[in-house]
């Protein structure tokens, strides 16, 4: 009995979606199919996202219990691991930013508070701000990935009101760039200045 009521469910959502499919998607969209089902059809609808989409997963157990720490530090470590892997024999990281901006996109997904959000960013570009001061200089594009990373970052801090909480590990930032070349020490100054003016 259990499972036929769950056969139905899933067959009127899948019908419900195929009618649309062929309409642009969009919240309204959804939210008409939402409206138009059962309570019984979304939760089945819902816990089908969760066992098919890691995302999803994520996402309904942040909602359901939100650890905005434990979910930075988790971030963290995966970014982190980027730059000074604790696995391996190798000490030297991949440097793969493609992962340390999917680690920082997916946080943002959970819509944490800006502080936290400013905290995760900030630790992107300190470890690639270390990583260039204690192995030596990288090439141009590891240059200019960091630049709009770091200029993307005060900027968020800046809007949310966050400069004096997180000036210290800016300057750092600065720190460690001040040795290298390509141009990477001044424009990371630049950036840091333009926000504390005072300070030049």
């Amino acid at each position: 009995m259990l499972w036929s009521k769950v056969h139905y469910i899933k067959k009127r959502m899948r019908n419900s979606i195929f009618n649309i499919k062929n309409k642009k998607m969009s919240k309204a969209t959804i939210k008409k199919l939402l409206q138009s089902m059962t309570k019984d059809e979304i939760i089945g609808m819902v816990l089908e996202m969760y066992d098919a989409r890691k995302e999803a997963k994520e996402y309904l157990e942040f909602y359901a219990n939100p650890d905005e720490d434990g979910k930075l530090e988790e971030y963290k470590k995966i970014i982190t691991e980027e730059f000074y892997p604790t696995k391996g024999k190798d000490p030297i990281g991949k440097t793969r930013f493609v992962v340390c901006r999917k680690a920082v996109s997916d946080y943002k997904k959970l819509k944490p508070s800006a502080d936290k959000l400013a905290d995760l960013m900030l630790c992107y570009v300190e470890n690639a701000c270390q990583f260039t001061y204690d192995y030596g200089d990288m090439w141009e594009q590891y240059y200019t990935s960091v630049e709009n990373n770091f200029e993307k970052t005060m900027a968020f801090i800046a809007k949310n009101n966050l400069l004096e909480q997180f000036k210290p590990r800016l300057k750092q930032c600065v720190e460690w760039a001040s040795p290298c070349g390509w141009g990477f020490a001044d424009t990371i100054a630049d950036i840091y200045y333009e926000h504390f003016p005072e300070e030049v």
